[in-house]
Parts: C-alpha cells; structure tokens; sequence
C-alpha cells in the first residue's frame, strides 16, 4: 500500500509539533515543560479522542506511546497543561492551520474538491460551544437575563471549511473566537468575527479563489462589500421574511416576463428553476447589485425549496450547480460542528476553563485534531482502510485508544496498519515478580 508521508499521520503530527515549535514561550526560562510539549499533549488529547482530561492525565503512568507517536518529550499533568495553555495566545495557533492546509496543497489532495472547475467552497457558521451561569473567564460573552439578572457566560467561535457538494470530507480552516476582545464593553458578535476571518483567510491564501457559502443572517450590503473587498465570490441564503424588497422585486420581474425558468428531471426528481441577475438587494442598498436564484426539488408529494443571491451571473448552464453550492453550507453543520459534538470529540465538555484563554485554546486544538483527521480521511490510505475496516469513527476511536495503551508502537501509522489488517492479541503472558 502506497503511502505519502507528508499526508500521514506520522508526517502531518511532525508537522504541528513544528509549527508549536514556533510559538513563542510567554514564561520565564528554565520551565519543567516546555510550551511544544503543553500545546502537543493537547493535541494529542483531541486526537486520541479522550472524553477527559483526567482520561488523558492516566496515560502519564505509561507515556511512552505519547512520546514515540506524538514526539513528546516529557508529558504535562493535567493541572501543568491548563496553566501553561491558559496564557497562550490563541491567534498564535493559526499559522499551524496554514501548514496543514500547505500539505495538502502540495499533495495535490485538494484537486478533488474543486468546485465548477477551479472554485473551492468555503462553508461558514458560528456555533456555540460552552455556556455557564458561574464559570467564566476574561474572554467569555456575556448574556443578561434582564428579567432574572442573571448572567449567563458563553463561548462561541466562527467555524470555516472547504466543502464539496459530492464529498463527505471537509477541510476546516482556522475558526475566529467570537470572544470579547480587549478592552471592549460590548460582546463581540458573529458579524465582527467575519471581518477579522475574511480579513485573516486572505492574509493565509491570498491567490485561493473563493465561494463563500452563508446563511441568510451574511446577506446583508455591509457583508457583501466586505466579501468583495477580499475577492471573495458567495452564495448567501435568502429568505422572504428578511428580504421583502428582493423577493418583491424578483416577483414583479416575474410578472413581467423578466425571469428565466427552466426544469430538468433525473432520477424520478424534478429540479425546477428560476433566476434573475442584477437585482437590488435592498430598498436602503439599491446600489447593491446581486444574483437571485430560486430552485424546487420535487420528489413525489414532496417539495422542498430554497434561495440564495450570489455575485457569479446566472445562466441555464451552470444554476444546477449553484445550487448544489448553496446547499452544501449545511456541510458546516453536518459535516464539522455535528460531528465534533456526536462523534467523539467531546465538543461541548468543558475540558479546563481558565482565567484567560484555556478554553478557547482547547477548542482551536480539538478543531486542529478534526483538521488532521480530516487531511488523512482525504489522502492517508492507512487511515482509510483501518476505517473501513472499524465501520465507523467511533468504533475506530474506541481500537484507536485500546492499542494505544495496552501495546508499545512506534507511530501512528503502524496502529493504522494494526487495526486495518485486524491485528489482534491471541493470548498474554503474566510473569509474578517475586522479589
């Protein structure tokens, strides 16, 4: 079996520990841990699906696994491993993203998730991830509740992937907190994280071209101005009760004959059309010129129906697979935020919270982990046969950790090989010392 190193999980861990390794340590010389160490057991944490840090914490009585397979020197307490973590700056982890994202880039991995031929697709939502009514720390969002006064402190960040309309796969980008930022009296909201994540992917990927795909909250002028200033091209939801003026608009152009309808059936599925380019999104922003598009899926007795606006013009060619764009956004939710809440990764466990940065941390490591995961569902053929071989991730986790503790290996890649070729123990010695 064939394997690029780069894109094994043996080569892309080398990777990250590389990156960590850049990262400026923010205390004082001479420490007992090293910062490589702290961020790579939290690494290792979220990649060996552990449910808990105290779960993590029992490896330490056998880490010569941790230190083979995830080049640890010398393995942190849990307690070690929130203090160092806590003070870390979490915009720090963002360049180890890019180099995931390079790998794949260089191996070619990504061509088969071009979209229309030279796009890629980028699926963008915030989620939440943590809430409390007593735990909190600096960057927490606040939300009163002004009937009680309670208070309620939450976490949130805004999650980004490369998706594809055909393909299971994603390829997360690096989230942006949605925190409260230095200084400011008022929550951060997802519209600001937007602009610091557009502003900050096209620092990353600069010549990358671009389809972000939102909900129908990202289509407003302000926004669209914001994709524009970063050639960035879109396909946004729309919604009737949101945007009266363009429905009202595409519906007059209707009456007059303006709009353009056509239907194709395959399958026994009728896929019905209609479009309109250069429409205004709004009567304040009539400037604000956009794309709309109407699309009707009939199977039988069920329709479901959809609408976006984007700035690529529409025609009779390529609405079918502006479509397909528009509703692959739901792979941010299906693909990323579900799975990491169902599949285990334990995203909303409170891992550690901190007094400044801990929790944010953990997350950016647990997504990193989804990311290196999610680069070797895509192009490690190991990893791919140990999970056909398990039938699902879960299941994989579950060997995954059971041989990691149990059995001495030399790298993650020769566990992948143990489990896809069924490597089993077939009996076991127990030797008394009786010194």
């Amino acid at each position: 079996m064939k394997q690029r190193k780069s894109l094994s999980a043996d080569g892309l861990f080398k990777l990250v520990r590389k990156g960590f390794k850049q990262i400026n340590d923010h205390r004082e010389m001479n420490v007992e841990i090293s910062l490589t160490d702290a961020l790579m057991s939290g690494f290792a944490l979220f990649s060996l699906k552990d449910p808990s840090l105290l779960a993590f914490d029992e490896r330490r009585a056998k880490p010569e696994n941790l230190q083979r397979v995830y080049g640890l020197h010398k393995v942190p307490s849990d307690t070690q491993m929130r203090t160092i973590l806590d003070e870390v700056e979490p915009e720090t982890l963002r360049p180890v993203y890019k180099s995931v994202f390079r790998a794949l880039q260089r191996g070619k991995a990504l061509e088969s998730l071009r979209f229309m031929g030279r796009y890629y697709l980028v699926s963008v939502d915030g989620t939440g991830y943590f809430a409390s009514k007593h735990v909190h720390c600096a960057d927490c969002l606040e939300r009163l509740n002004h009937r009680s006064g309670e208070i309620t402190y939450a976490h949130q960040l805004l999650g980004a992937a490369i998706v594809h309309p055909e393909h299971q796969v994603v390829v997360p980008l690096c989230p942006e907190p949605i925190i409260k930022q230095d200084g400011a009296q008022k929550n951060d909201c997802e519209r600001n994280a937007a602009k610091r994540f557009l502003a900050q992917l096209r620092q990353d990927h600069p010549h990358l071209p671009l389809i972000i795909v939102e909900d129908a909250l990202s289509a407003n002028a302000p926004h669209i101005h914001e994709l524009r200033r970063h050639n960035c091209h879109f396909i946004l939801g729309v919604k009737p009760g949101d945007h009266a003026f363009l429905f009202a608009h595409v519906e007059q152009a209707h009456t007059a004959g303006q709009t353009h309808e056509f239907e194709k059936i395959a399958a026994g599925v009728t896929h019905r059309f209609r479009f309109l380019n250069a429409v205004p999104l709004n009567e304040s922003h009539a400037d604000v010129r956009v794309n709309f598009l109407e699309y009707w899926e009939v199977k039988g007795d069920q329709v479901q129906h959809f609408t976006w606006i984007t700035d690529l013009t529409i025609t009779s060619g390529n609405a079918y697979d502006l479509m397909r764009g528009g509703r692959a956004r739901w792979k941010i939710e299906n693909e990323t935020f579900n799975t990491l809440k169902n599949q285990g990764y334990h995203f909303e466990h409170n891992f550690g919270h901190g007094q400044h940065h801990l929790s944010v941390n953990f997350a950016l490591l647990m997504m990193l982990a989804f990311a290196v995961d999610q680069a070797q569902q895509l192009a490690c053929q190991f990893f791919q046969a140990a999970w056909h071989q398990m039938g699902s991730k879960r299941r994989l986790w579950e060997r995954l950790r059971a041989l990691f503790y149990e059995l001495p290996f030399d790298s993650m890649t020769d566990i992948w090989r143990a489990i896809a070729f069924d490597f089993h123990i077939e009996g076991r010695v127990v030797i008394h010392d009786a010194t």
